[in-house]
């Protein structure tokens, strides 16, 4: 799915929050290594959305109003990200995105 999205050239938008938690979670489970070759192979094809203090706030009032213990703040600023973007689709393999009614890929 990766390949194919690259090979359409879709246009792909990440905040710095998941590449936070992408890069711990790399790191934490396969070393440094992975995560030189994701900073070098992946990081340069993603348009990178920083997240700043009012999508923060956003998201943790989101965060807080839904009282799950299995939704992140990582997953609430990527909604407010994506309404604000007006981007429906997410590359994700998180059912909370499906939850919030965006269209999942895969």
């Amino acid at each position: 799915m990766w390949e194919n999205l690259l090979l359409r050239e879709e246009q792909l938008i990440v905040t710095n929050y998941v590449l936070l938690e992408t890069i711990a979670l790399a790191r934490q489970r396969h070393g440094i290594p992975v995560v030189q070759n994701f900073q070098l192979s992946a990081v340069p094809v993603l348009s990178i959305q920083w997240v700043d203090a009012s999508i923060h706030a956003l998201g943790v009032v989101a965060l807080l109003a839904a009282n799950r213990r299995q939704l992140s703040l990582v997953d609430c600023t990527s909604f407010q990200v994506m309404r604000q973007l007006g981007i429906d689709t997410a590359f994700a393999f998180d059912e909370h995105f499906a939850e919030q009614q965006f269209i999942c890929i895969p």
